[in-house]
C-alpha cells in the first residue's frame, strides 16, 4: 500500500485525499448541506455505503469517518462475494435534524441526491445511522440518483448474519449447542441489537443488554426475561458472548484484559480502536469475529432484492454468514493468524491486491 505524506490539515481539510479513489464535498447552503462521499474501491463493482446524518466535530473528523467506513464496505462486500465496491457517505448535522417527513428534510435529501446523481452510479446509497428508509426515497425520486434500502429495511437481515456469526463463533469455540447456556451480553439494542438479542434468547442464551437509552434496554429485558448493565460497562460485564452493537471501537488495546468474554461478534462496525487490538485479543485467548463479516445480513439483502431472490434464497444467504465465520476461524486455527487476518487474505485473493486493516 504507497504511503502519501501530506501536511497536518486543519480542521476544515479533507482527511487523506489520496486514501480512497474519490473523496468528493458537496454544499449547498440554501437546504444546509454540507457533506462527504468517499468511494473506497470499485474493483468488485459501483461503491454501495449508506449516508450517516449526524454532528461531526469538524469537516476533518466527518471526512475520515467516510472513508474508514467505505474501507470497511469494500471488505464487506469482498468477503460476502456481493458485486459492489466500498463506500459511504455522511451528511453533516449543524444542529437538530430535520424531523422526518418535513419539507426541509426533503430538500436536504433531494439535493444530496443530485449531487450522488453526479457520480453516473459509481456510489449507491442506502440508510444508516441516522437515515430512514424516506430518505432514500427522496435520493431516488426527486434527486434522481439511484439509491437502496428505499423500500425494506436491511436491520432485521443484519441481525440474522450477527446471529449466524455469533453462533457459528460458540459452535467453534465451545463444540456441538450453539448459544444454548451461554451468557450473551449485547451492547446497542436498536432495530439490530434488539434482534441479535431475541435471536440469541430463542436459542438458548441467558441475555444481558445495554443502551444509552435504559428505559428501551430494561423494557427488552423483561421481555426475554433477562438484565441490564450500564451501556459503557457491557464490554467488561461477565458473559461468553459480547455482542456491540451501537458505537465504534469498544475494544481498547488497553482494556482488553478487563474483557471476560470468549467470543466477540456484534453488528457495529469498527469494533476494534486500532488492528492491532485484533492480536492482542488473540493473545487474550479471544475470539474476535470480524465486524464487516458478521453485520453483512443487510447488504445481502439488499443485493438479493436487486437481483430478484425470493425470501428463502435470500434467508438462506444471509444464513451462509455463519459458514464463512466458521472457515475463517478455521483458517485462522489452522495458519495461527487472526480471524481479522484471515478475512484480509481473503479479501486481496477478491480485490487483486493485498489488503490491510
Amino acid at each position: 500500500m504507497t504511503t502519501v505524506t501530506t501536511s497536518a490539515p486543519t480542521s476544515e481539510s479533507i482527511a487523506e485525499p489520496w486514501a480512497t479513489e474519490q473523496t468528493i464535498t458537496c454544499r449547498d447552503d440554501r437546504v444546509g448541506l454540507r457533506a462527504v462521499i468517499a468511494i473506497d474501491d470499485t474493483t468488485l463493482g459501483p461503491g454501495f455505503g449508506g449516508v450517516r446524518l449526524r454532528s461531526y466535530p469538524s469537516t476533518e473528523a466527518a471526512a475520515r469517518e467516510a472513508q474508514r467506513l467505505a474501507a470497511a464496505m469494500t471488505l464487506k462486500h469482498a468477503l460476502a462475494e456481493l458485486p459492489y465496491g466500498g463506500a459511504k457517505s455522511v451528511v453533516m448535522l449543524d444542529g437538530e435534524a430535520p424531523a422526518p417527513g418535513t419539507p426541509e428534510r426533503r430538500a436536504l435529501f433531494t439535493r444530496f441526491g443530485e449531487m450522488i446523481a453526479r457520480t453516473a452510479g459509481m456510489y449507491i446509497p442506502g440508510v444508516d445511522m441516522g437515515t430512514l428508509l424516506g430518505d432514500m426515497q427522496a435520493i431516488r425520486d426527486d434527486g434522481g440518483a439511484r439509491a437502496f434500502c428505499d423500500e425494506v429495511s436491511p436491520s432485521p437481515f443484519t441481525a440474522r448474519g450477527v446471529y449466524a456469526a455469533m453462533r457459528a463463533a460458540a459452535v467453534h469455540h465451545h463444540g456441538e449447542g450453539g448459544l444454548a447456556g451461554l451468557h450473551v451480553v449485547v451492547q446497542g439494542v436498536g432495530s439490530v441489537g434488539a434482534e441479535v438479542a431475541r435471536l440469541a434468547h430463542a436459542d438458548g442464551a441467558r441475555l444481558t443488554v445495554a443502551d444509552v437509552d435504559t428505559a428501551r434496554a430494561e423494557e427488552l429485558a423483561r421481555e426475554l426475561g433477562g438484565a441490564t448493565v450500564d451501556a459503557g460497562e457491557a464490554p467488561f460485564h461477565d458473559a461468553d458472548v459480547f455482542a456491540p452493537c451501537a458505537i465504534a471501537r469498544v475494544v481498547m488495546r488497553d482494556t482488553i484484559e478487563r474483557i471476560p468474554a470468549r467470543i466477540i461478534a456484534g453488528a457495529a462496525n469498527d469494533t476494534l480502536d486500532d488492528p492491532g487490538c485484533a492480536e492482542a485479543l488473540h493473545e487474550a485467548g479471544i475470539v474476535f469475529v470480524p465486524d464487516f463479516v458478521a453485520n453483512a445480513g443487510g447488504v445481502i439483502q439488499v443485493h438479493g432484492g436487486v437481483v430478484g431472490w425470493s425470501d428463502a434464497e435470500t434467508l438462506a444467504a444471509v444464513d451462509r454468514i455463519g459458514e464463512r465465520v466458521t472457515g475463517l476461524l478455521e483458517t485462522a486455527q489452522e495458519q495461527g493468524i487472526t480471524p481479522l487476518a484471515a478475512a484480509l487474505q481473503r479479501a486481496s485473493d477478491a480485490l487483486g491486491r493485498e489488503v490491510t486493516a
